[in-house]
């Protein structure tokens, strides 16, 4: 097969691949164990804790690789994850504000790996955010992983 050929078949999946939005669940009731491979024969990596983000890289039937909020990867069962959506806090003392804007007034202040429920789905850079306290407000986007 010719260069050009292979570049024309590559292109149009590279677009398709990058025009794929992240996937991402939340660890269900009970925390999840991440595999090696897509079986409970394989070697267990680790235990991810309840409401838990993950972002799912591949499905394989029951099971789905995921990448962890550092970046590992891995494999779980997918019955093990829930649809509602956590976030977690990236930096230390990150602002929570009453609205999407840098001069509305903070809500409260979330130290670096605080887990808050997804309200709203990310817009203009800005997430609303729930904290389990159920205190409401908006975070910058860039300042949590899971979104």
């Amino acid at each position: 097969m010719n260069l050009s050929r292979i570049v024309a078949i590559a292109l149009p999946l590279l677009a398709c691949a990058s025009a794929q939005a992240l996937d991402f669940r939340s660890v269900g009731a009970h925390p999840a164990v991440l595999y090696g491979a897509p079986s409970t024969r394989a070697a267990k990596q680790y235990i991810v804790p309840s409401g838990a983000p993950l972002e799912i890289v591949l499905t394989y039937g029951e099971w789905v690789k995921v990448r962890d909020v550092a970046g590992d990867l891995a494999w779980t069962e997918a019955k093990g994850l829930s649809k509602q959506r956590n976030v977690i806090v990236r930096g230390a003392n990150t602002k929570v504000r009453g609205s999407a804007e840098d001069s509305a007034p903070v809500v409260f202040t979330a130290d670096k790996g605080v887990l808050l429920e997804l309200a709203e789905p990310a817009s203009n850079g800005w997430t609303k955010v729930r904290h389990r306290d159920g205190l409401v407000g908006y975070v910058r986007s860039s300042e949590i992983w899971g979104n």
